[in-house]
């Protein structure tokens, strides 16, 4: 997808962070941009700015992890644009601790947020997307933690490794329809992701208090720097946007050690 001008973004996760990005970069080139957060106030903000700066834009308050939300979000963009053409599936959150730890309600919040959050917009725009029959292109947003396991964040990298595996698959399948796919893997980002706790709901809330963060290798970047490597992707019809040169060695020590299982199982 060369030539964005006048097509349609849809971008979960939109009011901040990586989403954010992104949405300004989409309508920086041209794009229409729906934005989709559960986060009212901040969505109410984002969409205000996008607007001033001349951007043709739609908002809507979505919790990704209810599929009837997000059905909602599908028919409120086709509504107001009448096609998609990008679709984002970003929100995300994080839960830390160690996985003897976590509790059930962990594991329901961060996989209905990181995971049945990509599935409920598959079902939803993809469909559409297809019937539409134009070039497409949705990205996905995995993590570092979706290719290297990291101690204290078993709930979250489980979340992430199952997008990276769809949205693997997901790119084959839709390859005959024209819509590629990406899924993005960063590493540290200046997101608010840290302080995922604000929008669990009550329901899912544990009762003792959230374990500290992890800390993370590497640089720390602007989400406007990831977005603008997403756009890129999407320019260019890739699958992985891995961001941080840091992520090199441990992905290389990773498939080392496949490989060394597949050749000592030879010599034995």
């Amino acid at each position: 997808m060369k030539d964005l001008e006048g097509r349609v973004a849809v971008v979960t996760g939109a009011a901040s962070g990586i989403g954010k990005g992104m949405a300004t970069r989409f309508a920086a080139n041209g794009m229409k941009v729906v934005l989709a957060d559960v986060e009212a106030p901040a969505l109410d903000e984002t969409a205000g700015a996008l607007r001033a700066s001349g951007a043709q834009v739609a908002s809507v308050v979505c919790d990704v992890s209810k599929p009837a939300a997000v059905e909602a979000l599908a028919r409120a963009s086709y509504d107001a644009f009448g096609a998609v053409h990008v679709l984002c599936n970003n929100a995300g959150v994080a839960a830390w601790g160690g996985l003897e730890k976590a509790t059930h309600r962990d594991w329901q919040w961060v996989l209905g947020v990181n995971l049945w959050g990509v599935i409920h917009g598959i079902e939803a725009f993809v469909p559409r997307m297809i019937a539409g029959g134009q070039r497409g292109h949705i990205v996905n947003t995995a993590s570092m933690a979706g290719l290297i396991a990291s101690q204290g964040l078993g709930v979250y990298n489980t979340s992430k490794y199952a997008v990276v595996g769809l949205s693997e698959t997901l790119a084959k399948d839709l390859k005959p329809h024209g819509i590629g796919v990406s899924v993005l893997c960063p590493m540290g980002v200046e997101t608010r992701i840290r302080e995922s706790e604000r929008s669990r709901p009550a329901a899912l809330r544990n009762d003792a208090a959230a374990e500290p963060a992890v800390e993370l290798i590497g640089r720390y970047l602007a989400p406007d720097t990831v977005a603008g490597m997403v756009l890129d992707a999407v320019r260019r019809g890739e699958l992985y946007v891995i961001t941080h040169d840091e992520g090199l060695e441990p992905l290389r020590r990773r498939f080392d050690r496949m490989q060394q299982s597949i050749l000592s199982r030879r010599k034995a």
